[in-house]
């Protein structure tokens, strides 16, 4: 260990921490609001600036060769296992800590002003603030028991943070959702941290991964599975339910409930990534189990081309936003399970960038249009609001992957390094990744031509009532329309209003992510992917090539954009764009041909394949059942039934017949006596005469 200060370290995540218990603690009913709103969004918003620089002093010395891995505080030993608070800072764990603080700093900023007159506006702070420093913990974490503490407390946050408006009742629906999904998921990764702790003896990262060779030799008792693989499933089952993978995709688009800010913070650019980050930690593990990484290859690629499919009828902007993200994690979760990890890791900086950004953007939109989110009660906002406008277009070109944009380096190397591999499933894998690219560009700019092109919609009396509203209370000259929308029950511009552009602190965090959307791939592919960056942190089996293949084709990232204008990915983007434009700007008539003529699929997709009554019929409804069952039988026939009313009944029937023989007669009791008498003299008399 060299270079670093561990009392430095110490301060990312508790500045953080102490910026959420000013807000939390005296800027809400708690202790009596001692401290007004400046002072609580001040502080957190300091308390993220200071984890921020340091995180990025930390990354900078990370590149000049300083590493540190050690224990902060033992909190017990137990049979001989170490639990402990311990940082492991590395390049991975480094840029993870700037990007978790440089998103966390934009959406505190922007959250100045969007949820300016929320009554919950110190809460709020001291929530996302929260949730910085248990992000942060999860990261820097050495140990798997640090780790799980992140893991959980991201969770927990989440889960506060989706049901904020908790007077909302499919707010509470959906943080329950959120909250029960994740348990399921969950309890795959506890069993995972168990086993390798059963079987090797520590928590610590480095020392689990010295015994990998040993672990990999072993079976799990009584079959002839492989420990390790066993294992590796059961982290990245945990991995599936954080990183919202099929089938425990299902709480992340109902989790939209939340106000938008979090969406960008939680959903896009950090807590749906710590499943990418925890497999990527434990690269020397899953490198022994062939059987795992293709398991993660299927289910990514199932997750990345059909979560895409129902982006595109989604009228919600935060939701169609939302299932991108869902099959975003999808392809970087396909990279996982091609070893190409330092892919998959690049793939989550970008994303988070421009995903975090079209969130924000969404939001800012959301508050031009006075909170009706539908984007078919749009259009025309171009001219309205020209900087939500400008950065949400270069945030939709990343996202597509337009070459030159962050968002083609690592969505192009995905794409690649899925063809170079050759386990089970790559079959699969490659068509989806493929098909995902033209889905993708199909539903963006579909919701970017309706929301920015075309006529405009908004002023007029609408027929679409059946969508979802961010009620986040608006801010300055919008204040008295809410209150009177509010009132009438309707969200939306009267006729007559026009759309404005958002103020300063909502639009400026979205040309500062707009920055990077554009630039950082350029200038981070070299070293992340086939430079020294990621030395000695991911590690990679001698046989999976996919990775060697890449290096060998990449030629610079000027080569790389130029030579992806003539590749099949930016031909199927470039056809989405030209498609979505048809349909919606030239013929709106072909999408209610295709409703016509296809109602079955719309239903289906509109339906959301389903997974949500099948999650009633099958897990809900048997949870129900179990219960009835235990309380029927367990509870009511053996216990009430059985041990309770029937020891009382026996105790009933025993003092019946005693109570016979209970008189009140002494010549009763006189004559059981002497008969007693008579039956010891009989018995006994035997003995007297030996």
């Amino acid at each position: 260990m060299t270079g670093l200060n561990p009392n430095l370290l110490l301060a990312v995540p508790l500045a953080p921490l102490a910026g959420s218990a000013i807000a939390g603690l005296l800027g809400t009913k708690f202790f009596g609001n001692v401290v007004g709103r400046k002072v609580s969004h001040t502080a957190t918003i300091l308390g993220v600036l200071i984890a921020f620089l340091i995180s990025f002093q930390t990354l900078m010395a990370v590149m000049d060769g300083a590493t540190y891995t050690g224990t902060v505080y033992r909190w017990m030993t137990v049979a001989g296992v170490n639990l402990e608070v311990g940082f492991q800072i590395d390049s991975l764990s480094a840029m993870m800590m700037c990007v978790v603080t440089f998103v966390s700093l934009m959406v505190h900023i922007y959250t100045i002003g969007y949820m300016a007159e929320d009554e919950g506006y110190n809460r709020f702070f001291s929530y996302i603030s929260l949730f910085t420093f248990s992000m942060l913990m999860l990261v820097m974490a050495n140990n798997f028991l640090q780790l799980f503490f992140g893991w959980e407390a991201v969770g927990l946050v989440s889960y506060l943070l989706i049901g904020f408006w908790f007077k909302r009742p499919t707010a509470i629906v959906a943080n329950m959702k959120a909250f029960l999904v994740n348990r399921v998921g969950d309890f795959g990764f506890i069993l995972g941290i168990g086993l390798l702790l059963a079987y090797s003896g520590t928590m610590n990262y480095a020392d689990v991964f010295a015994k990998r060779e040993a672990l990999a030799a072993l079976h799990l008792p009584g079959t002839d599975w492989g420990l390790l693989t066993v294992a590796c499933i059961c982290l990245f089952i945990g991995a599936m339910g954080k990183s919202a993978q099929f089938p425990l995709h299902v709480w992340l688009p109902d989790s939209m409930e939340g106000p938008t800010p979090i969406s960008a913070l939680i959903h896009a650019a950090t807590m749906v990534t710590a499943g990418i980050f925890m497999v990527s930690r434990m690269s020397p593990l899953f490198e022994l189990s062939d059987t795992a990484l293709s398991f993660i290859l299927v289910i990514g690629s199932i997750t990345a081309l059909f979560m895409g499919f129902l982006g595109i009828i989604q009228n919600d902007i935060k939701r169609v936003v939302a299932y991108s993200t869902l099959s975003q994690l999808g392809y970087m979760t396909v990279a996982l399970g091609a070893s190409a990890y330092s892919v998959a890791v690049f793939h989550l900086m970008t994303h988070a960038f421009f995903k975090a950004l079209l969130f924000l953007g969404a939001g800012s939109v959301i508050i031009g249009m006075h909170h009706d989110q539908d984007i078919r009660n749009m259009g025309g906002l171009r001219k309205h609001m020209p900087i939500t406008w400008i950065t949400s277009l270069l945030g939709s070109l990343a996202l597509i992957g337009t070459p030159f944009f962050s968002g083609f380096y690592s969505k192009d190397s995905i794409i690649e390094a899925v063809h170079a591999t050759h386990i089970p499933g790559a079959g699969f894998a490659n068509f989806a990744v493929l098909a995902g690219v033209f889905v993708t560009a199909f539903y963006s700019f579909r919701m970017y031509f309706l929301v920015f092109h075309g006529e405009e919609r908004f002023g007029k009396a609408h027929a679409h009532d059946d969508h979802a509203h961010d009620h986040a209370p608006a801010h300055d000259s919008d204040a008295h329309h809410e209150e009177e929308d509010e009132a009438h029950g309707h969200h939306g511009l009267e006729p007559g209003q026009k759309p404005h552009e958002s103020p300063f602190v909502v639009w400026f965090p979205l040309v500062m992510l707009a920055i990077p959307s554009v630039l950082i791939g350029f200038f981070a592919i070299q070293p992340m992917l086939f430079g020294e960056f990621f030395k000695g942190v991911i590690a990679v089996g001698e046989n999976h090539h996919a990775m060697h293949e890449l290096a060998e084709e990449f030629h610079g990232p000027v080569a790389m954009a130029i030579h992806g204008l003539m590749t099949a990915p930016f031909w199927l983007a470039l056809a989405g764009v030209a498609t979505a434009y048809y349909c919606y700007m030239i013929n709106p008539r072909v999408p209610a041909w295709f409703y016509a003529k296809f109602k079955a699929i719309h239903t289906l997709l509109d339906n959301k394949y389903y997974m949500d009554k099948i999650n009633e019929a099958v897990f809900a409804k048997g949870a129900r059942l179990l219960g009835d069952g235990l309380w029927n039988v367990g509870d009511r026939t053996l216990i009430d039934g059985l041990v309770v009313n029937g020891s009382a009944k026996v105790v009933g029937w025993f003092s019946g017949l005693t109570r016979l023989a209970q008189t009140g007669y002494i010549y009763h009791y006189a004559f059981v006596m002497i008969i007693g008498i008579l039956g010891f003299l009989v018995y006994f008399l035997p003995f007297w005469h030996a």
